[in-house]
């Protein structure tokens, strides 16, 4: 189920990269939408092109294949729903005049994960870069995500450490973590990182008889470039839902600090003299001029000897 959770993101990649030529008629709003448990979201997706016959909506979650939602044609305004989500009425389709737009109401955590407009014609089948849906609130399942820091400014080349902790109170065991970057500039975020199934960082809470459990994973960042900079998010799957943690911002800046000007030319030798003010006296002494063999006296108000 993992690898082929994560072949539909690169399929949809192959998709547009062999459609790119011919710009993508669909067009898929926010990249990521956050909404809490009870809300009602809608995404929004539009057919540019006047090709397309039907319409689809996919889901995937992490650590599942993706599921067809709901397809509808062209001309009707209707939607088709499947499999889960075809007796559950919190999902309608609004249609017509090029639109495929998710209403999801009542939100639920389950309702966590990818979303994916479809239009297809003929043999052609194309998809939007699709929607990340995060979806908060209390959580039933006592499961609880800190992410550390909560922000962080750092400069190029530095290095940094995100942290995610989980404690939890049930399927101990039993969960996997992600995390994916959202770039200022980027309208669509990426996952970045798995840690799979891997539960070697979890301590039980040394009190007797508690269940608790707490997992620490973290991200180590080496030598940060200014495109490393956005929000990180951490995932959790655990027990059928995904959590996700309130996120780290990372800010990645140039220095605003100038280098000093120095204060002999770069071309001059080390071993310089020099002089911060001169003044030429005319001398006015006959006698001292017979005594001089230059007519003037050079007077120097200061000297300094730079190494």
């Amino acid at each position: 189920m993992m690898a082929l959770s994560l072949i539909f993101p690169l399929l949809v990649e192959m998709v547009h990269g062999v459609t790119r030529t011919e710009s993508s008629s669909i067009s898929q709003k926010n990249g990521l939408m956050s909404a809490n448990v009870g809300d009602t979201v809608v995404l929004v997706c539009f057919n540019e092109g006047n090709v397309g016959v039907m319409f689809s909506w996919y889901k995937q979650t992490f650590e599942n294949i993706p599921q067809l939602i709901s397809t509808l044609y062209k001309l009707d305004n209707n939607a088709e729903f499947y499999q889960e989500f075809k007796s559950n009425t919190r999902f309608s389709v609004e249609g017509g005049q090029g639109k495929n737009n998710l209403m999801i109401a009542d939100v639920e955590l389950s309702d966590s994960g990818t979303y994916y407009c479809g239009s297809s014609y003929g043999n052609n089948l194309e998809f939007g870069k699709g929607v990340i849906l995060i979806i908060k609130g209390s959580d039933s399942r006592n499961i609880t995500i800190l992410q550390q820091p909560v922000s962080e400014s750092v400069q190029p080349g530095d290095s940094v450490t995100l942290n995610c902790t989980i404690h939890t109170e049930t399927c101990a065991g039993e969960h996997s973590v992600y995390w994916f970057r959202h770039g200022s500039g980027e309208s669509h975020p990426g996952i970045i990182y798995t840690n799979g199934d891997r539960n070697d960082q979890c301590e039980k809470s040394s009190e007797a008889g508690s269940p608790t459990q707490s997992c620490v994973y973290n991200l180590p960042k080496r030598n940060l470039r200014l495109s490393d900079a956005g929000i990180y998010y951490c995932a959790v799957a655990s027990c059928g839902e995904i959590l996700f943690g309130n996120g780290t911002k990372l800010d990645v800046e140039e220095s605003t600090v100038r280098s000093p000007t120095p204060l002999v030319n770069q071309h001059q030798e080390r071993d310089v003299l020099n002089y911060a003010a001169v003044s030429l006296n005319p001398n006015k002494n006959p006698r001292r001029a017979r005594e001089k063999t230059s007519s003037e006296d050079a007077v120097y108000s200061e000297i300094r000897y730079i190494q």
